[in-house]
């Protein structure tokens, strides 16, 4: 039997027939008149196809037919009580889900930026995905992400992109390469040097080489790789150097590790950016997330990290 045609109104004055024991007392309970009362009551009747009420001297009761519809017309009314303080809830910023995409180079400090909003609302549930720019430019698009945190939005109209604070690019070494002790290093002095590179199409690798186009020289491209971490451990063996982002830097630098080179042009400064679409309407706990990074998002970025020779 469908039903899909019952009306909220139907179901609410069927409740108050059942509630008052007659017509009368429902069109009084609801301030209609008996006759809206009836109306109602014959077009559900007519939608269910049993009997709901049967007339006995005393009053009407509830069929068997009518005490199944009333319990789940009770059930309807508190699913609508929970949904809307469900919805209240949302309305402000302390509950709601939110969907945040981080671009790869931006996880070490996203997460403690992260960590630090969920401190002060935990109502909300955050929901991190971490990828290429491809892949979280994909995920705005598909409305799969409120807000990505990364380093060159898309192209506006479509992207609304707000400064979380500044981000450099470096060049890094092992501590043992010879160029880690020179005071001043011309980009024409790396073109014979070995790069580890990101996949193309990522922000780093594509900075890298507007910057080394700018200088005229084509560096010589010796491995890629696809994750910055694996940059870093092979920069680290030997195998080459990298320009690379200087807040993924940090901790090798401060260990002694890897070394920033001391290159003419660098570091190249660049913003870091809280992105959501234009045309998508934030819920508020969304906008709040997006109004914290902008406020409070430069004071989780990592410290851009000395050039030169580790101190001894």
């Amino acid at each position: 039997m469908l039903l899909r045609n019952l009306t909220l109104k139907q179901c609410r004055v069927f409740a108050a027939v059942a509630r008052g024991g007659s017509m009368a007392a429902a069109a009084q309970a609801l301030n209609v008149s008996p006759p809206a009362i009836t109306l109602q009551m014959q077009l559900l009747q007519e939608q269910v196809g049993l009997p709901l009420l049967e007339r006995l001297p005393s009053g009407m009761r509830l069929t068997e037919a009518g005490q199944d519809l009333l319990a789940a017309i009770q059930r309807v009314e508190v699913t609508l009580e929970e949904a809307g303080a469900r919805l209240a809830a949302l309305a402000g910023t302390e509950r709601g889900t939110v969907s945040v995409g981080v671009i790869s180079t931006a996880k070490y400090f996203a997460p403690r930026a992260l960590a630090a909003f969920a401190r002060t609302r935990p109502g909300v549930e955050l929901r991190i995905s971490v990828g290429n720019r491809a892949e979280i430019v994909a995920g705005l698009q598909q409305y799969d992400l409120d807000i990505a945190v990364m380093g060159r939005p898309p192209e506006e109209p479509i992207a609304e992109a707000h400064v979380i604070g500044d981000h450099p690019h470096v060049v890094v070494a092992p501590p043992e390469h010879p160029l880690a002790g020179c005071a001043e290093i011309s980009p024409a002095k790396l073109e014979g040097a070995t790069f580890l590179v990101r996949e193309p199409g990522s922000g780093t690798r594509s900075l890298m080489e507007r910057f080394f186009a700018d200088a005229g020289i084509a560096p010589k491209i010796g491995m890629q790789i696809g994750s910055n971490e694996t940059i870093k451990q092979a920069v680290i063996a030997g195998l080459g150097i990298a320009f690379i982002s200087a807040h993924t830097v940090e901790a090798e630098v401060g260990t002694g590790r890897l070394v920033v080179l001391k290159v003419d042009g660098l570091p190249i400064v660049r913003q870091w950016y809280a992105v959501s679409l234009r045309q998508r309407q934030l819920i508020p706990a969304a906008a709040a997330l997006r109004d914290f990074f902008i406020t409070d998002g430069r004071g989780f970025l990592p410290l851009l990290p000395p050039p030169g020779p580790p101190s001894a």
